[in-house]
């Protein structure tokens, strides 16, 4: 690699120490909520669904923490732990991201952590279209068995990937696209729309698979990209949620119900973790994605009921997945050694 690595500039003190802006959408969010779960009369809510309320205490800390939105942890656990339908699991996991994710973005804009803010509008222009066209035309084609193999498959490949270009641990790494032009912007928009459609499946994709491109194909370390995924599927749960609500149909009933006992929880579990992440080492986050990758994949393989189809379309989408991923390196090794 031709470019020399960008040091990456702390936050002032202030920024980094100051918890009022936490405390302010935490206060603001908790009073909203207060207000119309009294309106509505739904604090009986909370015997029957607390569970999912302690499902999302560690899936808003994971996703404020990785390029791992909360659906990445909702989803598994709804549909392979708790049996829900994949589709409800879908909705829940894009409308309760439209607060823990983008209390986590309010945070990590203040904290002044480095982003990349060209990734954010190309990635997130290319992932409106693509969870609306999913949400359409791509979701109602797979049934909840397929969906949930998908899922962990897809995944799986994302892990090979990253542990084949991290097995040089002292491997150079930068905290901006380098020669960023028209190529660039195609290439992110269109990798965008991917990401779109992964999450109208599963309600979390265009974080990784945006977090992917930006790692192996531009080298950006990993905490870079961690939190310039989390912005960008802050945005796309947003677009997700209002299509589905609207234009889509509606959510499913259940999925708002599990949303109301979330609500409180989310906006103090993301933040928390986009702090938490801030100082650890890009080593660190990387250890984080192997683990919950490979515990979804196993439990994946236990809970659902394998049939020879189920397995062969396993192992078509960690194949597709790893040289997916793969060619996205070697693309990024290309541009690397021809100084783009």
């Amino acid at each position: 690699m031709t470019e020399t690595a960008i040091t990456i500039k702390s936050p002032t003190p202030a920024a980094r120490g100051s918890l009022l802006p936490h405390l302010a959408i935490i206060a603001v969010v908790w009073t909203v909520w207060a207000v119309l779960m009294e309106h509505g009369d739904r604090w009986q809510l909370f015997p029957e669904y607390w569970f999912m309320s302690a499902t999302m205490a560690l899936g808003s800390f994971i996703a404020g923490a990785t390029s791992e939105g909360g659906g990445a942890v909702a989803f598994p656990i709804m549909t392979l732990g708790f049996g829900m339908e994949p589709y409800v699991a879908r909705d829940f996991s894009l409308m309760i991201q439209s607060v823990g994710m983008v209390a986590a973005a309010l945070v990590i804009v203040y904290m002044r952590t480095v982003v990349e803010w060209r990734a954010i509008l190309c990635a997130g222009l290319g992932g409106a279209l693509g969870v609306i066209a999913g949400l359409e035309w791509i979701a109602p084609l797979l049934s909840a068995s397929l969906t949930k193999v998908f899922f962990v498959s897809f995944w799986l490949g994302f892990g090979a990937a990253l542990y084949w270009i991290n097995r040089d641990r002292a491997r150079e790494v930068l905290a901006r696209i380098e020669s960023f032009g028209p190529s660039s912007a195609a290439l992110l928009f269109a990798v965008g729309i991917i990401g779109g459609m992964v999450s109208a499946l599963t309600g979390s994709g265009l974080d990784i698979v945006t977090f992917a491109v930006l790692v192996l194909v531009f080298s950006l370390n990993e905490k870079v990209a961690t939190f310039t995924s989390i912005i960008l599927m802050a945005t796309n749960t947003v677009v997700g949620f209002a299509w589905r609500e609207t234009a889509g149909g509606g959510v499913a009933a259940d999925a708002w119900n599990y949303w109301w006992v979330c609500v409180p929880v989310v906006v103090v579990g993301a933040p928390f973790g986009a702090r938490f992440i801030r100082d650890r080492s890009r080593h660190f986050v990387v250890g984080i994605l192997y683990c919950s990758i490979i515990a979804q994949y196993i439990w994946a393989l236990v809970v659902i009921p394998q049939t020879p189809d189920l397995l062969l379309f396993n192992m078509l989408v960690v194949a597709s997945a790893s040289l997916f991923f793969w060619a996205l390196r070697r693309y990024g090794n290309r541009r690397a050694s021809q100084g783009l």
